[in-house]
């Protein structure tokens, strides 16, 4: 997953390296010097990359870019999701509404909101634009219940898990960096929240991936 233009380039680079790696190429919200859009564009015509993202809004950060600049960037790297028909994987810290509006600008734009941490109403909302959820160790808290709800409801086929490595880490290795391999400890929970058997979350989260992901087919 990139976060700027130089992470993004070694995620490609990585792509291409590893058959088990996809690359994502983004700019985070936080980052104060403006997406090199053309460049981004260019990285992301790679038959290795199957997103845009990171990209998002962050409203709660201290020191990010003023709220309207993080708009304006966000909306045209939606325009090169829409333009190279790539779904976009979006971080939201405090700015569900504008989120929504922007996302909901962009017809045809497709992705996924990524760390979701928001309640079932809300879930809703994203669920209706056609957006997936993607849930983190942060679901294994034992405090969450209102995220435990959100995963109880959300429709199969439109769930998916993530690490967040080297963030987000299931309860039980707080203090320690996150991992892919890690992934397991949030499928376990959402197997047992949504009582459904370990294969058969893996085969649904599979199915998903490749449904949105679409150049890993």
């Amino acid at each position: 997953m990139g976060v700027n233009l130089d992470r993004s380039r070694t995620a490609v680079s990585l792509a291409h390296r590893f058959g088990a790696v996809w690359a994502a190429i983004g700019h985070v919200p936080g980052e104060h010097a403006p997406p090199d859009i053309d460049a981004l564009r260019m990285l992301a015509i790679d038959e290795r990359v199957v997103a845009i993202g990171e990209v998002g809004l962050e409203f709660e950060e201290p020191g990010a870019p003023p709220h309207d600049i993080q708009q304006e960037r966000l909306d045209r790297l939606f325009g090169v999701a829409v333009e190279l028909d790539l779904p976009v994987s979006i971080h939201n810290r405090g700015a569900a509404t504008e989120l929504l509006e922007i996302i909901d600008s962009h017809q045809g734009l497709r992705g996924v909101m990524h760390y979701f941490a928001l309640d079932w109403d809300w879930a809703q909302r994203f669920l209706a634009l056609g957006f997936y959820l993607s849930f983190a160790g942060l679901v294994t808290r034992p405090s969450r219940h209102t995220l435990r709800d959100v995963v109880k409801q959300c429709p199969a086929d439109r769930l998916l898990l993530e690490t967040d490595s080297p963030y987000g880490n299931a309860h039980k290795r707080m203090g320690v960096p996150n991992r892919p391999a890690y992934l397991l400890d949030t499928a376990q929970l959402v197997a047992e929240l949504r009582d459904v058997s370990l294969d058969e979350l893996g085969a649904q989260e599979t199915a998903n991936a490749l449904a949105l992901f679409q150049r890993m087919r």
